[in-house]
């Protein structure tokens, strides 16, 4: 019953954020939405993580599963990507390294923060 619980709070917020963006007109994709209201809602204390925590973990331990599909998809789609696949790839290679150099400078960041405070 807990799990069901946390699921259905996890589920709320992404209606939300769905609704959210059927509302208003950005180019935001109602993940995002539900991901911020779900944040604000954490920082803030209206939802405490031990609402949402166990649900939580365990869509990140099965995250892997749900890329299945998406990796399907782009065989089926193989005809429409052969054109643009160095874009593509050259896209995705300048991506994934932003992402680790900035995850890394964040990382180091936050860890020197916290030891001066200490």
């Amino acid at each position: 019953m807990k799990y069901l619980k946390q699921f259905f709070i996890i589920l709320l917020i992404s209606l939300i954020g769905e609704i959210l963006k059927a509302t208003i007109s950005l180019p935001i994709p109602a993940s995002i939405y539900g991901m911020v209201i779900l944040f604000v809602c954490l920082l803030t204390g209206v939802i405490k993580l031990e609402q949402v925590k166990d649900a939580g973990k365990f869509l990140i331990e099965i995250m892997p599963v749900m890329f299945i599909p998406a990796g399907v998809g782009l065989m089926v789609s193989w005809g429409d990507l052969k054109p643009i696949l160095m874009q593509v790839s050259v896209i995705t290679v300048v991506t994934v390294f932003t992402v680790m150099i900035s995850t890394g400078l964040i990382s180091q960041w936050i860890i020197r923060r916290n030891k001066e405070a200490k």
